[in-house]
């Protein structure tokens, strides 16, 4: 009996996961893998690529996971520099063509995993292809733009856009050398959060020397003598630049998934069930950047681009390509970040979240110490949480801080997974020692607080 293929598109995180996972479940006699990658780097870190851009990670090749030589050693046909350029769904196969070559052929399989990833949003504007203009994805966009800073003339960066890539960038820019601008369309950086919170990012940042203007719609790039972009144009102002990093955000990569007729979301995310399968469809799965997933705090289905969630949607596409079984049963938003030594941290629901699916709420917000305030080097974090009225569930919290702030998030998103109320969470036995918290952890302290709002709100 002939082995079934199983074609993979995308050779990232989420596919080759799936990939890797189905080897170690079915040998080549019983499963041929076929995986596809229109780029020059297979399974990597695009989450490390701002602090190899800033420096801060010496080299490309620590960003890569496993090297395509690696993963044909465990007989996975990986073939690099191979873009799919049609699903036909009906006939089960894909064209596929060697960008290097030129050359187009069809694949057929039995089994298909859509892992095309994610995209940066970039706005159709004037000059917006003009050389020094990068959006950064891929570890290709990563190079490109490491060209460019050698390039550049002078030292002005100018980062469009101010949520997680935005920061990110804005901060490897200034470990470059750069003078750096941030524009933000919205009324505060990192729209992740709430608007209060995001002041302080935005005060922060200040105090490293970024500038930060918000409420800034970018209308065009324009271009030097020589073609390269020289100032980007707002509605008020224009802003010398010598490079442009495209920190708006990303979209669901599905061109190929769209027009061969599967099913999308209302963010243009491919729509699965929970074992990653696309619905409708048997034999096809989808998984990573490209996909939209279930937030169990709103019950609606949202576009998050990370790599925590593609790396375990392959393992649960892998799982079940193999005949075994494994589900995806949703996020609840949880994400980390920093722009140099200030953290960044949320999960589950803003306040207008909260409000688009229906829910009241209370909020609370406290500003303690990642420490004990009488041990060296105890520094500032304030924590917000966002409580249901009258039931007191948890259905947000974030944390912005120094110190350690970030990670203390996880026990917010526990807590969420877990449908904890704020007044159970005051319960939580968590580790104290003066190094590394009060003898109230900052979490729990917002958590006696927001229980508190819930009460009194219950009786108002």
């Amino acid at each position: 009996m002939a082995a079934e293929r199983l074609v993979v598109i995308g050779g990232d995180a989420a596919g080759m996961s799936a990939a890797s996972q189905a080897r170690r479940l079915k040998g080549p006699d019983e499963l041929s893998i076929v995986a596809f990658e229109r780029g020059h780097y297979s399974s990597y870190s695009a989450c490390g690529i701002p602090y190899w851009v800033g420096g801060e990670v010496d080299a490309l090749d620590d960003l890569v996971a496993r090297t395509p030589e690696e993963h044909r050693e465990r007989s996975i046909d990986l073939r690099m520099r191979t873009e799919v350029t049609e699903i036909d769904v009906a006939g089960r196969r894909v064209l596929a063509r060697d960008l290097d070559g030129s050359t187009t052929a069809w694949t057929p399989y039995d089994k298909l995993v859509i892992a095309t990833g994610a995209r940066p949003v970039r706005p159709d504007l004037p000059g917006i292809d003009a050389p020094g203009v990068h959006g950064v994805q891929t570890l290709d966009d990563g190079r490109a733009l490491l060209d460019s800073l050698e390039r550049a003339k002078g030292r002005r960066a100018v980062v469009v856009g101010a949520g997680y890539i935005g920061v990110e960038m804005a901060e490897a820019m200034l470990n470059r050398g750069f003078e750096v601008t941030v524009l933000n369309r919205g009324e505060q950086p990192m729209a992740t959060l709430d608007p209060d919170m995001g002041r302080l990012v935005h005060d922060a940042m200040d105090g490293l020397g970024i500038t930060t203007v918000n409420g800034a719609r970018v209308t065009k790039i324009l271009t030097g003598p020589d073609g390269r972009v020289a100032e980007v144009a707002t509605e008020a102002d224009t802003y010398p630049a010598d490079v442009v990093v495209l920190g708006i955000g990303v979209e669901p990569e599905t061109t190929l998934a769209a027009a061969a007729g599967l099913p999308l979301g209302p963010h243009r995310g491919l729509l699965t069930d929970q074992a990653m399968r696309v619905v409708g469809h048997e034999d096809i799965w989808a998984g990573g950047d490209c996909v939209e997933v279930l937030d169990r705090v709103a019950g609606r289905t949202r576009h998050i681009a990370l790599g925590t969630h593609a790396n375990k949607h392959g393992q649960v596409i892998g799982s079940n390509v193999a005949g075994g079984y494994g589900t995806f049963p949703g996020v609840v938003g949880t994400a980390v970040s920093k722009v140099c030594d200030l953290e960044i941290a949320r999960t589950g629901l803003r306040e207008k979240d909260a409000r688009a699916v229906g829910l009241r709420y209370v909020t609370a917000t406290v500003e303690s110490t990642g420490r004990a305030g009488y041990y060296p080097g105890a520094r500032p974090m304030t924590v917000k949480m966002i409580a249901e009225y009258r039931t007191g569930r948890l259905l947000g919290v974030q944390i912005v801080g120094r110190d350690g702030a970030a990670k203390r998030v996880d026990v917010a998103a526990v807590a969420l997974t877990a449908g904890m109320t704020v007044e159970a969470m005051t319960a939580l036995d968590l580790g104290y020692a003066p190094p590394f918290s009060p003898v109230w952890d900052p979490v729990l302290v917002a958590a006696r607080k927001a229980t508190t709002a819930v009460r009194e709100a219950g009786t108002a």
